[in-house]
């Protein structure tokens, strides 16, 4: 699949260039599909700012509610401050477990309780996908932003994983230096990077069509 230079697939053919086949489209898209794996190792070279802009930018081409469009992003190419992100979430994930003895959070209690372990899987690049929290269908309209993103990285050959883990920063010194404003909401903390290994697709289970009318 071609991107014009911008990283933006272009929104007319010039006039004269021959057009793609149909099942040669087809045949890309679907295995762009399989190629969209959740990356946990990734190379340590570090991944160019100009091309993580690309990516946003692709994003930005997912769809929204009423085209509100009320995603914003947050850029940290820095390993120092992802391990600090990580550290603090971690931390404020501890918290609220010890504070509920039947929290979900139990199941990854060993982890979160080792100080080595990075939540971000030592990446060396972290997009925040963040937005207004007063907004009713940010969570929607910022996850479709954030397949939009993982789809486009992964027809760079780059690795992505979205954390969930990563988003429980509260420290306000912390929000500030992110730039993420006040009333604003993390949901989507997706990390990229050159994967060492492409996961395979695990089982997925055969869709549960509960009725078709018609």
């Amino acid at each position: 699949m071609t991107h014009a230079p911008n990283g933006i697939l272009p929104e007319a053919i010039p006039f004269g260039t021959p057009k793609p086949r149909k099942e040669a489209f087809m045949v890309d898209f679907f295995q762009l599909l399989k190629r969209r794996r959740a990356v946990r190792d990734y190379e340590e070279r570090p991944v160019p700012l100009e091309l993580v802009l690309e990516i946003i930018k692709d994003s930005t081409l997912a769809p929204s509610s009423g085209n509100g469009q009320p995603w914003r992003f947050v850029v940290v190419n820095d390993r120092h401050w992802i391990r600090r992100l990580s550290d603090e979430s971690k931390r404020n994930l501890v918290a609220a477990m010890d504070k509920d003895p039947d929290s979900p959070l139990r199941r990854y209690e060993s982890v979160l309780r080792n100080e080595g372990f990075n939540v971000f899987y030592n990446a060396p690049c972290l997009v925040y996908i963040v937005g207004p929290g007063d907004v009713r269908s940010l969570q929607i309209d910022c996850a479709l932003a954030a397949c939009y993103l993982m789809f486009s990285a992964a027809a760079r050959g780059l690795g992505t994983c979205w954390v969930a883990q990563g988003a429980a920063i509260a420290d306000p010194e912390t929000l500030r230096a992110l730039g993420i404003p006040d009333g604003y909401r993390i949901v989507a903390p997706i990390i990229l990077g050159y994967p060492k290994s492409i996961p395979g697709i695990p089982a997925r289970s055969e869709p549960q069509i509960l009725k078709v009318l018609g």
